[in-house]
C-alpha cells in the first residue's frame, strides 16, 4: 500500500463523515440560532434552554434522513471491503 493509497481512503472518509454529520450539525446550528435570538429579544439567560429543541431536531434529522446516512456509510464500507486486495498490493 502507498502512502497517495492511504491519503486517499483517509480523505474519502474525511468526506463521508463530514458528509452524513452535517444534516445533524445544521440543524442544531439553525435551532441554536433561533434560540439564541428568542433568548435575546426575551432577555432569558438559561443556558439549559437550548438543550431539548436541539436534542428534538437531530432526532427529527435522523428520523428523516436516516436511511441515507446509513446507506452512504454502507456503501463506502463495501467499497474499502471490495477493493480490499487492491489495497494491500
Amino acid at each position: 500500500m502507498t502512502v497517495d493509497t492511504v491519503v486517499d481512503i483517509a480523505r474519502e472518509t474525511l468526506w463521508v463523515i463530514v458528509k452524513v454529520s452535517a444534516p445533524m450539525l445544521g440543524i442544531s446550528l439553525i435551532v441554536g440560532l433561533i434560540i439564541s435570538i428568542f433568548q435575546t429579544i426575551t432577555s432569558i439567560n438559561e443556558q439549559t434552554l437550548t438543550f431539548l429543541p436541539k436534542l428534538l431536531a437531530i432526532f427529527t434529522v435522523l428520523i428523516l434522513a436516516g436511511s441515507w446516512i446509513l446507506n452512504s456509510i454502507t456503501s463506502y464500507t463495501t467499497e474499502l471491503f471490495t477493493n480490499f486486495a487492491r489495497y494491500l498490493g
